[in-house]
């Protein structure tokens, strides 16, 4: 796998050229976007140019690190390309890895959330300001080239985008010729977004799995804030609900814990995982008969636990002999 190198570019250029001319072809979203966009059905403010978005002119090979200081710099981490390096780089790949370009983010403090792959989602979010960080193919599906790149802007009427790109401060290209290029690699994309901002196209389930990787890296505190803007979006989430009471009870509160968990039962009474941990947490603070009600509860709804709700009302049961 071969990234970014720019001494093949010319080469490059002349099939991305070639299928320039074919039009559409090859990207139907950017044919229908602009479509709705000429129909006045597409609500979407453009021009858009995030000009403050800082710049980083890449060596060769180097655009994993290069785009990655681009995107956290737009979100506030002061960082260099140069320090970026020995987390992303893989010198035998010549390249940086998806995986480390998405982890990179958390061990520095920012939540890594990867876009669907839609480019109605890139427009999105550049358009609420925040910069989006894309892997492109610019080369041929039998000849790969690899390489990263941060859409900071698009132009529906001129039918472009601009992107923080190798050597080019403001590349403007095709919406068509990217999407071909992008889709080459996947169409993946993410944002970095501080804990307790929202990317505007998050859902609930992509925003959990972002959260539950971030979590592993980050500070308590960090998490609590990426649970409450979560929780603020979605109330009725039953997995962030337990993922912020699970975060509690690791921190060592046991009766907030408690109250979070008493509060997700009322609101998802078939929840019988959420009746479980309720369970345990009222036998740690010595309520025994509200824990015995719960542990019924959750083993009466069965589920692919089963056997762990069981070994929980046992505990139960065995401590209330003693008493």
């Amino acid at each position: 796998m071969q990234f970014c190198s720019f001494r093949l570019l010319k080469s490059v250029l002349a099939a991305l050229l070639t299928g320039a001319l074919a039009g559409c072809v090859g990207a139907p979203q950017s044919a229908a976007l602009l479509a709705s966009w000429e129909q006045q059905t597409l609500p979407l403010q453009s021009p858009i140019l995030l000009d403050n978005v800082p710049f980083f002119p890449q060596d060769e090979y180097q655009c994993g690190p290069a785009a990655l200081a681009t995107l956290l710099g737009a979100d506030g981490v002061a960082i260099t390309p140069e320090e970026l390096v020995d987390q992303v780089y893989v010198p035998a790949r010549q390249g940086s890895l998806q995986i480390e370009m998405l982890a990179t983010p958390r061990r520095l403090g920012r939540l890594s959330y990867p876009l669907l792959p839609e480019l109605q989602q890139v427009l999105d979010e550049v358009a609420s300001g925040r910069p989006v960080l894309v892997m492109q193919n610019l080369g041929l599906e039998r000849f790969p080239q690899w390489h990263y790149a941060v859409v900071v802007g698009h132009d529906l009427a001129r039918e472009e985008l601009t992107l923080r790109s190798g050597l080019i401060r403001d590349y403007r290209v095709s919406m068509r010729v990217f999407e071909r290029t992008w889709s080459r690699a996947g169409r993946w994309a993410f944002v970095a977004v501080t804990p307790g901002d929202m990317p505007v196209s998050a859902n609930v389930q992509s925003y959990f799995q972002a959260l539950t990787a971030f979590q592993g890296a980050a500070s308590a505190a960090d998490s609590q804030s990426a649970y409450d803007a979560g929780l603020a979006r979605w109330p009725d989430s039953l997995e962030l609900a337990m993922g912020q009471a699970n975060l509690v009870y690791d921190g060592g509160d046991p009766l907030r814990t408690r109250d979070l968990y008493l509060d997700i039962v009322a609101r998802h009474p078939q929840s019988a995982a959420a009746h479980n941990n309720l369970a345990q947490v009222l036998l740690e603070t010595g309520d025994l008969g509200l824990a015995e009600d719960h542990a019924r509860r959750a083993v009466a709804l069965g589920g692919n636990f089963s056997q762990v709700y069981a070994e929980t009302l046992q505990s139960i049961l065995a401590d209330a002999a003693q008493q």
